[in-house]
Parts: structure tokens; sequence; C-alpha cells
């Protein structure tokens, strides 16, 4: 189990734009990387209501349990390793989630974990790269029937870190767009599709 503070900025890209940031960063097809998140809620959204989600992330052979929260700066996220079989357990949803801090951290939002369920998955291809003091993650992601470009900025430090977004995207001219996370996007493709 880990916790970490996220610092990001992100922007939704046209398909054309993303070819115009894999391009300045000298990103080849080999670079991408597929990654599957899965992710879980009450069927009231609870965790959505508080600014939470909670998936569990396929990367690398590993199963990571992850739950994010709002921190004064960024999301804290707390991260937990979990085994092949208890990750297919929670997706058919015929399991409680596992003892440890992502559930202590749950029941401390006051969320009954038996009311979590699975939702959906989210496949993005995904490439990083150094950039100043931070890193530039671009995403190409599918779920229900839907795509999307995206880039993010995971810095450590706020101010710095988006002035030199800020800068990237002018210098590329590409526009800066209300970007919502991947999880809302999902959830609210998912209500539109209802």
């Amino acid at each position: 189990m880990t916790q970490e503070i996220e610092i990001e900025y992100k922007n939704l890209l046209t398909e054309n734009e993303f070819s115009r940031l894999t391009d300045f960063f000298q990103i080849s097809d080999d670079d991408f990387r597929h990654q599957e998140n899965h992710y879980f809620d009450t069927p009231e959204f609870h965790l959505k209501e508080l600014g939470a989600a909670l998936r569990i992330r396929f990367k690398n052979g590993r199963y990571v349990l992850t739950l994010k929260e709002p921190a004064p700066v960024g999301l804290l996220e707390t991260h937990q390793e979990i085994t092949e079989k208890k990750a297919a357990e929670l997706l058919s949803s015929a399991s409680a989630l596992p003892r440890g801090q992502v559930l202590e951290r749950i029941l401390a939002l006051g969320i009954l974990s038996e009311g979590i369920s699975f939702f959906g998955t989210l496949s993005t291809n995904r490439a990083e790269k150094t950039y100043k003091n931070g890193l530039i993650v671009l995403d190409h992601s599918r779920y229900i029937n839907k795509e999307d470009y995206e880039v993010e900025y995971e810095v450590l430090d706020a101010e710095e870190g988006l002035l030199a977004f800020h800068e990237l995207l002018a210098s590329l001219q590409i526009p800066l767009r209300t970007t919502p996370n991947k999880i809302k996007r999902f959830y609210d493709h998912k209500r539109q599709k209802r």
C-alpha cells in the first residue's frame, strides 16, 4: 500500500492535436502501452458525489486498487496491490473489497463498502515522456463505444507545472479546454447511453 499526492493538468485533444504532440515529443507507436481501468461506485454514485473515484488498474502484469480523493492541492491517491483472483471477484461483483488502507479510507468517507459495485472498463493506450520538471502523458482512451484523446502533465510544483503546461499548449496552438477526469467522462457517457 502506498499513498501519494497527484498534481496534474489535463486537456482534451482532437486526433490531429494528439498527432502534433506525439510528433513534438518524438513518440512512436512502440512507445504506447495498453492499460485498463475498471471503475467502481455505489449505485447512488456516493464516491463521485464526494469527488472521489475507485478503480482497479491492470498494468505491467499487476492489479492495483486505487482510491482517489480530493486534497488541498491535487488528489490523494491510496494504492493497494491485489491478486488477479481478487480483481476477478471484484469485477464479477462476487466479493467485498479487501482489507487494507483503501477500505479504511472508503469507510472514513462514510461509505458502506457492501454497496460498491463494478461499473465498467476504460481502456487506454498511454505514452509518457519527461518534460521540464514533470511527466507528459498522452492517452488515447476507449470506453462504451466512445474514444477520446488527452494530454496530462504530472508535476510536483503546481504553479510551475501550470505555467509550463499552458506554454506547451500555446506553442502548439492547442486551445485550453475544460477537461473532466476520465472517470467523470466515463460516467457522463454511460449515463447518456441509458
